[in-house]
């Protein structure tokens, strides 16, 4: 996937992907302090695919979520072990810069998080913090983006407007421009339509199908339904296991494993 606008200086080359990647874990352990959070987690993600995580709160999903773009890093007396790589390359033992890592991995959290900022400026705040100042590119990009995000149409003749006064569902989106402004290979999602209206949620929904065709996508929710309906495969997490991963079709119809069954009919969780 190359971002062709963002080739004029050796500050913006480095905001340029080439194609989506490809996910895998093997035998990740995390422990907070002495909380053993994770535990021996392999799986792999392929490119171009929609994957949910299911599981009860505190299960872990969010927490494996956030290995991929080294979130984790952020929270104190952390430890991990084992392999997280991303288009085989070990992103915890090789030597990175964790800031280029980052914008690879675009994030998207279960509140909206727009910045007390224009709805132009929100989108270009990734590009304009890399040193990219070109009004054409920063004009393209913002209607790019938008576009993607299905909000282009709503927002046009007002992007000076605030971004605080958009409403919930299309501050999510935003959001979701705002991770796709720097051209990443990869988006995460912890619960990104929780917090909204089933109309609001039905736009993320057929958002994010959209998207898979242009990006690796990884969400968390806890609904059962909303997995069903967007995600390829489906992984089931319990406890810090990782209990059952497979096609959703397979996880929501024939499951592997009782607990899988249990939980998704309702027994527990």
């Amino acid at each position: 996937m190359e971002l062709r606008l963002l080739s004029e200086t050796d500050t913006t080359k480095e905001l340029s992907f080439k194609e989506v990647m490809k996910l895998e874990a093997r035998n990740v352990n995390l422990y907070y302090g002495e909380k053993h959070a994770l535990k021996n987690i392999s799986m792999g993600i392929e490119a171009n695919t929609v994957t949910a995580f299911i599981g009860p709160s505190g299960c872990g999903k969010s927490t494996f979520l956030r290995c991929f773009n080294r979130m984790n890093d952020l929270i104190d007396h952390v430890r991990i072990t084992g392999d997280i790589l991303i288009d085989g390359r070990n992103v915890y033992k090789s030597k990175i810069d964790v800031d280029e890592h980052r914008k690879k991995i675009g994030m998207v959290f279960q509140k909206p998080n727009p910045f007390p900022k224009s709805i132009y400026e929100n989108v270009v705040y990734g590009l304009k913090i890399n040193g990219v100042r070109d009004k054409h590119i920063l004009d393209e990009t913002v209607e790019r983006s938008l576009k993607q995000a299905a909000l282009w149409e709503e927002v046009k003749d007002d992007l000076k407007k605030s971004a605080l006064s958009l409403s919930g569902g299309q501050q999510q989106r935003l959001c979701i421009a705002r991770a796709m402004a720097v051209e990443p290979s990869v988006i995460l999602m912890d619960e990104p339509a929780s917090a909204l209206d089933p109309i609001s949620t039905s736009k993320i929904e057929d958002l994010i199908y959209e998207l898979k065709s242009k990006y690796t996508i990884v969400i968390v929710t806890h609904n059962m339904q909303q997995a069903a309906r967007i995600s390829d495969k489906t992984a089931f997490f319990y406890l810090g296991e990782l209990i059952e991963y497979n096609q959703t079709v397979t996880m929501f119809t024939n499951p592997h494993k009782e607990q899988t069954q249990n939980y998704i009919t309702g027994r527990f969780g």
